[in-house]
């Protein structure tokens, strides 16, 4: 169920720091540069992961299967709904990649989405997570356009919070997809951790989303920025900026080989988790 703030959940804005003419509570930010910014201080929902079992029907579904080209990234698993992929225990959702025979996959895993439960226009979307570990592994926490049936991907719009390939153990990406930069060919940036690693500790990824813009966050660091001009500068037209046409789906999932990191090989250890202690979505007031 929806669950309003607990003692669970710290403060993620640690400093006041001008930025151009824009004061917001992040903790870092170039002062030679205003970013856009909004304050998203209303929670709509809390999934916190405190009751054990399968995760909360009432939020979350699931994709089953292995889809169409391996979803459309060459991915190995075949997703399921059993516990022994995804279960909710000890205050968090774990979805586990295990190497096994079926349903003519070699591995499993699981992809769980709110599509027709909770969809948002705009607003903070955040996860506290801790990421596996090797080659071929590609978990991710992922937005789709609602209109996703009516228009097709990538007329809908895609926006990728986090996403890390298992090989890369101290690295993550933000990106968008869209017409004209989809594929293979996102708007995408990378975050380095300097003294951590992404499956050693958790980390909170997150984006807030506003009319003409996206901005990445890694813990409490913003570290990109996409709006139209973002288009302009890869050669993709203004107008295929398809973030203002609606509300928006989350997706959280832990993909086995693919495009993105390659395939495992003979170091990958299996089984592999995915922890999520939270996902929080905020709005404006």
């Amino acid at each position: 169920m929806n669950k309003i703030l607990n003692n669970k959940i710290s403060t993620r804005l640690v400093g006041s720091i001008l930025c151009g003419a824009v004061v917001f509570l992040i903790a870092s930010c170039d002062p030679d540069e205003t970013q856009k910014v909004t304050n998203f201080n209303t929670i709509v929902l809390a999934e916190e992961f405190d009751e054990d079992g399968a995760p909360n029907p009432a939020i979350w579904t699931y994709d089953i299967g292995r889809g169409d080209n391996g979803w459309g990234n060459n991915e190995l698993q075949y997703y399921t709904d059993r516990p022994e992929n995804v279960i909710v225990e000890d205050g968090m959702l774990k979805i586990t990649a295990i190497k096994e025979d079926f349903e003519g996959a070699g591995y499993t895993s699981a992809r769980l989405l709110t599509q027709g439960l909770f969809e948002q226009k705009y607003g903070r979307f955040e996860t506290r997570m801790k990421l596996p570990f090797g080659k071929g592994m590609w978990p991710a926490f992922w937005l789709l356009g609602a209109n996703i049936d009516d228009v097709n991907w990538p007329f809908c719009g895609e926006i990728d919070v986090m996403e890390n390939a298992g090989s890369k153990p101290t690295k993550v990406s933000g990106a968008v997809h869209g017409p004209g930069y989809s594929g293979g060919n996102p708007i995408l940036k990378e975050y380095e951790f300097e003294e951590t690693r992404v499956d050693t500790e958790f980390h909170i990824y997150g984006i807030e989303w506003g009319p003409q813009y996206i901005n990445y966050y890694v813990d409490d660091a913003l570290y990109f920025q996409i709006t139209p001009e973002s288009l302009e500068e890869e050669e993709v037209q203004e107008f295929n900026w398809v973030f203002d046409n609606g509300p928006f789906f989350m997706l959280i999932n832990l993909a086995v080989g693919g495009n993105f990191d390659g395939n495992p090989n003979e170091d990958t250890v299996f089984p592999q988790t995915m922890y999520v202690d939270y996902v929080r979505v905020y709005a404006a007031e």
